[in-house]
């Protein structure tokens, strides 16, 4: 029995999935401003009009990159919150799947940085970065929303769940730019015990009744 021919949008599915392997390769290789499309293009097998018949840039085959991996950390959250272990111990889950996905591809924390700095200098491209983050932030409030319908007294927290996203944020950027700059002295555990120390903290709060406020 002949293979099956594949239509034209499972034919483009799979040219757009083999430029951004591609693409890992060569930032990886060459790094953002001496990689070229060209290269890209022909890592991936294909010629630049197949490039430019999928992405208008590098920076919008980055965000497609991008995509990719908040999908894959999402599911990893999913999971680790599906649970009914407490708070702090998924937390602890959560920042051990991160620290394995780090380990699996030091490159890509690098490309992350390099592309985020670039951000900071192309407003365009920064804008779409942001749009990609706060929509991801914007899944995890869910996550959380839906965990603190299982544990009541969470809710009494005192921050938004907003800010509570935004937060959780920022530890993981800045742990992997810590891991990246001194991988020696951040272990495979530090990003789970931060999240467990943050959330732990937080549990406190509420059971103590805390005026504080935060957003």
């Amino acid at each position: 029995m002949s293979a099956r021919r594949l239509t034209r949008k499972e034919k483009q599915a799979h040219t757009r999935s083999r430029l951004i392997q591609a693409a890992g390769t060569v930032f990886a290789r060459r790094g953002l401003h001496h990689a070229s499309i060209d290269d890209v293009a022909e890592e991936a097998g294909f010629t630049k009009g197949a490039f430019y018949a999928n992405f208008a840039s590098k920076e919008e085959l980055f965000l497609a990159m991008l995509d990719v991996r908040f999908a894959a950390r999402l599911e990893e959250l999913e999971r680790a919150t599906a649970s009914d272990e407490p708070p702090e111990e998924q937390a602890r889950q959560a920042g051990a799947d991160f620290s394995r996905a780090i380990a699996a591809d030091p490159e890509w924390e690098r490309l992350f940085f390099e592309f985020a700095a670039h951000a900071g200098r192309n407003e365009p491209f920064r804008r779409e970065l942001v749009k990609r983050y706060r929509g991801l932030r914007k899944q995890i409030e869910e996550l959380y929303r839906r965990r603190i319908e299982r544990d009541p007294e969470m809710d009494a927290a005192p921050l938004s769940l907003e800010r509570l996203s935004l937060m959780t944020f920022a530890m993981v950027n800045g742990m992997a730019l810590e891991k990246m700059l001194e991988p020696d002295a951040v272990d495979d555990e530090l990003y789970g015990t931060m999240l467990m120390i943050f959330f732990a903290g937080l549990r406190t709060l509420v059971q103590e009744g805390s005026a504080f406020q935060a957003g």
